[in-house]
């Protein structure tokens, strides 16, 4: 990988988690689009993924912890099931033409699922108490996938539990983003221990995103236009979903 490529993988992957961290996501399906375009080896994308997307969640946990924006009932009904799902899910290894199958699928659905929440106006009822089994059912499904393919799965997990009205808009923000960093353990843990490989050129993603969160943490503090933000997300992210099951 040459120097240019570095350093032009490293400014996308910075601009994706200032974007990401500034509405409350960790940015997986970013990263992801960013290595569909870049023509990353398949087989170093979910590890780039889930590191970079640890170091993103642990900033968002903190920050919406401390603010006591976060649902604990709603937190331990999926994670109990995702976590040991996402760990399966990073051991397992899928040739590169279904990766990127699976990968596109899950960029194009993510794409429609910002789009949904940018948009969605939450009911303005009282929260409803979410039936645990719930929980455990769609936290396996989710967990599996995020594992599968990288992620963390918040970009699933954040719309279900804003539409069915289980808890507010700025807990779920909080409930996903230890999900997430949860999940991504996980995957990464699962994969580490199949395969034990990640892109040497790591570090260099790894600083870039920590500066971006740092960023988008702040900026999503202040008046920010969120819907311009997430409305350039969804053209990138459906852009490169496209790319993998087309190209």
């Amino acid at each position: 990988m040459t120097v240019s490529y570095i350093i032009l993988a490293s400014i996308l992957f910075l601009i994706i988690s200032i974007l990401y961290s500034s509405v409350g996501h960790a940015g997986a399906s970013g990263y992801l689009a960013v290595m569909a375009l870049l023509s990353f080896a398949p087989e170093t994308i979910k590890p780039t993924s889930l590191i970079l997307n640890v170091v993103v969640a642990s900033i968002a946990s903190i920050k919406y912890i401390k603010a006591d924006c976060f649902d604990k009932r709603v937190f331990l009904a999926f994670i109990l099931t995702s976590l040991p799902m996402a760990f399966v899910g990073g051991y397992i290894t899928i040739s590169p033409k279904y990766f990127k199958l699976v990968a596109g699928l899950f960029l194009v659905i993510s794409s429609l699922l910002l789009i949904i929440r940018a948009y969605y106006k939450p009911s303005q009822r009282p929260t409803e108490q979410m039936p645990f089994v719930y929980g455990l059912i769609g936290g396996s499904l989710i967990g599996l996938i995020s594992g599968l393919i990288g992620v963390g799965g918040g970009i699933f997990l954040s719309p279900i539990i804003i539409m069915a009205n289980w808890t507010t808009v700025k807990n779920a923000s909080g409930v996903a983003a230890l999900f997430i960093l949860f999940n991504s353990l996980a995957g990464l843990a699962g994969h580490m221990l199949a395969l034990n490989k990640v892109d040497h050129n790591i570090v260099y993603w790894i600083i870039a995103v920590l500066i971006g969160a740092l960023i988008g943490s702040y900026l999503g503090t202040i008046k920010f236009n969120n819907k311009i933000i997430i409305t350039c997300l969804f053209l990138v992210l459906l852009s490169a979903g496209l790319k993998f099951l087309l190209i």
